[in-house]
C-alpha cells in the first residue's frame, strides 16, 4: 500500500534524520518534508516506531497516511518552477 509521511520539525538534526529513514525504507521525497512509496503493514509499523524514536521528547510532528492505489491516481499536481509562472 501506498504510505504517504509529512512532517514538521524544527531542529534540522532530526528532521534530517527523519528523512534519512523515510529513505531507508523506500519512500521517496515528495517536498522538502513530505515522502511516499509502496511499504506494507509491517514495515510502515516498523517505520513509525522508528519515527517515533528518533522524534523523542523534541518538539515536531509526524503524520503516517497510508493510501489506497485509487486515491493515488486521483492525486493532482501542480508545479511551477522558478521563472515559469507568469
Amino acid at each position: 500500500m501506498q504510505t504517504l509521511v509529512i512532517f514538521d520539525i524544527p531542529d534540522d538534526r532530526i528532521r534530517n534524520k527523519i528523512g534519512v529513514a523515510c529513505k531507508d525504507y523506500g519512500l521517496e521525497r515528495i517536498q522538502y518534508s513530505a515522502f511516499l512509496g509502496e511499504i506494507n503493514h509491517n514495515r510502515r509499523d516498523e517505520l513509525r516506531q522508528r519515527l517515533r524514536r528518533t522524534l523523542g521528547q523534541k518538539a515536531g510532528n509526524i503524520q503516517i497516511y497510508p493510501l489506497c492505489e485509487k486515491d493515488v491516481r486521483l492525486k493532482i499536481e501542480i508545479i511551477n518552477h522558478k521563472g515559469d509562472a507568469k
